[in-house]
């Protein structure tokens, strides 16, 4: 990579009107801090944060299973969808592919111990809701338990699997999204430091809680055309 650009090496005393409109510019990105030196990392999933979400499934035998995840989003507002990837290999994968369901518990902090447990134990060789006391609930809606501690859960049915290449992309419609009432606030809205959930760093292996409120989305935009 070569060297910055240097601005302003005119003729002492001399500014040219391309000049100017670099110190403009360069005014500019240093109040946006705008760095303009930014490293490359390669190809790979650093994407910071990503959820961290306990996905919850019946194996063929009726048995309930949860591992948790990081590959996952809202891919869909009519009808309303959520994402999960999988590798082949987990046993999660065979359950989903038989059932055609899933749930996604969403962890507050207190349970990131038992979170962390899930990701890393397989429901082939252990019972993960006996090794960590949790509670296996059956869904209402779909052919999938969920976790009964954690605050908040969504019901899904899967309508859409695509081999992507390590992961296998699910989209499930979802039927259902349970939370505890005190989580809520008097317009029956979610309060995220009630609810207390944390993300996922992939690039350090790192948890991290949610930080202070920034601003009212659709509304701290509205400054913009500046005058």
């Amino acid at each position: 990579m070569g060297e910055p650009e240097k601005r302003g090496t005119g003729e002492a005393g001399k500014r040219g009107d391309g000049e100017e409109e670099n110190r403009r510019s360069g005014a500019s990105e240093k109040r946006k801090g705008v760095s303009g030196m930014k490293k490359s990392l390669g190809s790979g999933t650093f994407i910071v944060p990503t959820p961290v979400w306990c996905v919850g499934s019946y194996d063929r035998k009726g048995n309930p299973n949860v591992m948790t995840i990081a590959w996952g989003g809202v891919c869909c507002s009519k009808p309303p969808c959520l994402t999960i990837s999988l590798r082949k290999a987990t046993y999660t994968y065979g359950s989903i592919m038989e059932r055609q369901a899933y749930t996604v518990s969403v962890p507050s902090e207190q349970y990131a111990r038992e979170a962390d447990y899930f990701g890393m134990a397989s429901g082939r060789d252990v019972d993960k809701f006996k090794e960590t006391g949790l509670t296996p609930v059956k869904s209402v809606k779909v052919d999938a338990p969920y976790v009964g501690e954690f605050p908040m859960v969504l019901e899904c049915k899967v309508i859409h699997s695509h081999e992507i290449g390590s992961h296998t992309h699910f989209v499930g419609e979802i039927f259902d999204v349970k939370i505890e009432e005190e989580m809520l606030n008097k317009h029956g809205k979610v309060e995220m430091e009630k609810l207390g959930p944390f993300v996922f760093n992939p690039g350090v292996g790192g948890y991290h809680g949610i930080g202070h409120f920034v601003g009212k989305a659709f509304h701290i935009g509205k400054k913009y055309p500046l005058s």
